[in-house]
């Protein structure tokens, strides 16, 4: 590849479920790569495993995509469409020598095995057809195998792994194309991404092995070998490999539990990436920061603590209305009532109150309460517990008092800290009662917040109906 050649990176999931979070992170740092360099970010669904692959799980790998906003340049590509063209690259390699037809039967195969195995050998199955001359070739069917190199090494050229040496004995004649005519993966991996222009491929170590056997169909057929970068998988936070018993797997189980898709974004770079001392950054940083040689070789660690923390940074940084759309999402992705209106309004006058202290949707939305209900408020049992007789009289001496003059911060201290003290009471005394009043909570916003987002005449009501 020159300097002057677009890049071109994919993301190729498997459509078999939802979108895993270690598949988010790999369609992420192929985004962040093309993108921060002017390349394009292509998506294809290697559906080839019809039996597991279902329009759901793609639809669901769409979603979370789309959720986390990595968008896609061109159109998806179907790897199943395409197996056509690969059939084609099969016979073109058939054709030049760099493949064979094997007539070998399973079970000739797996008696190889087992004699290799009794004898100490590798049972890495060698067909004697690889080099049979075609009129000994019966009528019978047959899988088209390339020929690996017998001796040697292969070095595969990784970006994050740095070179890595295979030897080539223990590379088998892999099938490219099936008895019935269908392609196996590994052949039509190649085939896409090169049709695809990928210039770099970036995926999970678990793919590393199948860089050596696919560099063989590169070479067959004398196509330009992509860039290599294999990134370590994603591990709980126990040093085992991510899985249920962790917590959430699905992107779409990130958004109901009420993260935003910046702080996924950001927590995800972070996790396997690094920018010296970097942990909260905006889109923008990322994209300008994120290379390929910042990337660890040992395995991340997934830590819900880090990416609360992460969340809450995230929050302060967000545009308010942004917010408010991360909001709607939230609570659709967890089928609660939506926004109406006047409560996006009343959200987004209160958003300078609630997102400095808030890590996650949900506890922003439950702190934006007092904004999005409307009256009568109702009250749990440690704010009805605030309201008592001599509470309520409080309350009832305030609400005259509240009627004239300014509606700013100021007087609102000057008149309800004139108020306890006159009642002989700490501050917090006569917090715990406006509290409860006004958002029928006892842990809420500051009540000076709560009473200048509310506003003068909502406020009293709220007032009047607790003191009453």
């Amino acid at each position: 590849m020159t300097t002057t050649d677009q890049i071109v990176t994919r993301f190729a999931p498997s459509p078999t479920g939802y979108l895993h979070i270690g598949g988010a992170r790999t369609a992420l740092f192929n985004w962040l790569y093309a993108r921060g360099r002017g390349g394009k970010f292509l998506l294809r669904i290697e559906d080839t495993d019809r039996a597991r692959s279902t329009p759901e799980a793609t639809a669901a790998i769409l979603k979370g995509l789309a959720w986390l906003g990595l968008d896609h340049d061109g159109e998806v590509i179907s790897q199943f469409d395409r197996a056509g063209r690969h059939a084609e690259v099969a016979h073109n390699m058939l054709a030049n020598g760099h493949a064979y037809k094997c007539f070998a039967t399973q079970d000739e195969i797996q008696a190889f095995r087992d004699a290799a195995k009794a004898e100490g050998r590798s049972t890495l199955f060698q067909s004697p057809w690889r080099d049979a001359a075609p009129e000994t070739h019966p009528d019978a069917p047959f899988v088209i195998r390339l020929k690996a190199p017998r001796d040697g090494k292969t070095v595969i050229h990784d970006e994050v792994q740095g070179d890595v040496t295979i030897r080539n004995d223990q590379l088998d004649d892999m099938i490219c194309l099936r008895s019935d005519g269908t392609p196996t993966y590994m052949l039509a991996v190649v085939v896409d991404d090169h049709d695809m222009g990928v210039t770099h491929v970036i995926r999970g170590d678990d793919h590393l092995n199948n860089a050596a056997r696919q560099m063989l169909v590169y070479q067959a057929m004398g196509w330009d070998i992509p860039v290599w970068a294999h990134i370590p998988l994603i591990h709980g936070p126990d040093g085992k490999k991510l899985s249920k018993r962790h917590g959430a797997l699905g992107v779409e189980e990130y958004q109901a539990m009420g993260y935003p898709a910046a702080a996924m974004r950001n927590y995800l770079a972070r996790l396997g990436w690094s920018h010296g001392d970097d942990e909260v950054f905006t889109d923008a940083q990322a994209l300008d920061w994120f290379d390929l040689a910042g990337i660890g070789k040992s395995p991340a660690r997934f830590d819900f603590k880090k990416l609360d923390n992460i969340s809450g940074q995230q929050l302060k940084m967000m545009d308010d209305s942004d917010i408010v759309a991360a909001v709607e999402g939230y609570l659709a992705a967890t089928d609660a009532t939506p926004l109406q209106s006047q409560q996006k309004d009343a959200l987004t006058q209160a958003m300078y109150c609630l997102k400095t202290a808030a890590k996650t949707l949900p506890q922003l939305v439950e702190k934006a309460r007092f904004a999005l209900i409307s009256r009568p408020v109702d009250r749990d049992e440690k704010a009805d517990k605030a309201l008592d007789d001599v509470s309520r009289g409080i309350l009832k001496e305030l609400t005259p008092q509240l009627r004239n003059g300014s509606w700013d911060r100021n007087t609102l201290e000057e008149v309800l800290n004139g108020l306890a003290q006159a009642h002989g009471l700490g501050f917090g005394k006569l917090a715990a009662p406006l509290r409860a009043a006004l958002a029928g909570r006892a842990v809420t916003p500051s009540v000076f917040d709560m009473m200048l987002v509310l506003g003068r005449e909502e406020t009293i009501a709220r007032l009047d109906d607790a003191s009453n």
